[in-house]
This record gives structure tokens, sequence and C-alpha cells, in this order.
């Protein structure tokens, strides 16, 4: 997690302005169901995991998903698109501007907060989830990726299956 009380490093303009795109591509990809496109923002070594807040908190760092290689995030989009069931649905994330700091080591940590609301086909829309993001982002390829991200959702009361990505 980042320090929000350490003086910030500061980002180039436009690296920060990589860093807004990536949170773009990011939420777009998860709305437009892009899921395969959305596993490519990943890094070769990525890590991702969803927390409750509650448990954070206390210091139980139990998973509601967690994905410790690029490939476990894969096998969890495979396993969607081949064999699990779950409510058909339509996502929107909604983003807030990120704090970026670069790193001593050439990461950027980012951190943001997000809402997620889901619309089902009958048109009924409800907030699904709210929280933060922390990342790690490297530099792959002339282009940023996400290393680590966290995702802390402000409950743990899911009220339907967590089937896809926050």
């Amino acid at each position: 997690m980042m320090d929000v009380t350490a003086a910030p490093r500061t980002l180039s303009l436009e690296r920060y302005y990589d860093v807004v795109m990536l949170l773009e591509s990011y939420g777009r990809l998860l709305d437009e169901d892009r899921l395969e496109d959305w596993i490519e923002l990943f890094d070769t070594q990525a890590h991702y995991e969803i927390l409750s807040r509650e448990n954070v908190e206390q210091g139980l760092l139990l998973a509601l998903m967690l994905c410790d290689n690029k490939d476990m995030i894969y096998d969890r989009i495979f396993s969607l698109r081949e064999a699990n069931i779950y409510n058909l649905h339509y996502d929107c994330h909604i983003l807030g501007l990120p704090r970026a700091a670069p790193l001593e080591t050439g990461e950027i940590q980012v951190s943001c907060a997000y809402s997620l609301y889901q619309s089902t086909p009958e048109g009924v829309s409800r907030l699904f989830s709210v929280g933060r993001y922390s990342m790690l982002l490297v530099e792959s390829d002339g282009r940023l990726k996400i290393r680590k991200q966290v995702v802390t959702v402000d409950t743990s009361a899911i009220l339907t299956l967590l089937a896809t990505p926050i």
C-alpha cells in the first residue's frame, strides 16, 4: 500500500498520462468484457488479489480472489468463459484520479478509488463494489504493465457471486 503521508516523488506529466491511460484501459476492457485483452495489461510476473478492507485493517490477508502469476489470471478468465455459470451482467467501472509515485527501483506505485456498477440485461443497475486499487507498475516492451494489483473492497459482503475481476 502507498504511504500517503510521505513526501511523494513526482512523475513527469507524460508518465502520469501513461498511468491514467493504463487505468482507463483497465476499466474499459473489463466493462467491454474483453477479459483476454485485459490480461495483457499485466506483466509476466503479475500478482492480482482482492481483499476486504476489514481483513486488511485486522492484518488478516485472506483473499477473496488470488492469482499470484499471469497464468493463474489467464486460467481464471478461461474458466469464466468455459466452465463457470454466473449471473449475466454488464460492468461500469468509475475510477478516481490516481495518485502515482515513482520508486527508486524504476517501478511506479499507484493508488486510486473505484466504484463498480453492474446492470442486468433486464435493465436493473446497482452499485456492486467500492474500494481502492493499489498497483505496482513496471515498464515492459515500452509500455506500462501491472506487476502487482491489490483490490481492497470496502466490504466483504458481496451480494452475488464474485465471478469477473473488479
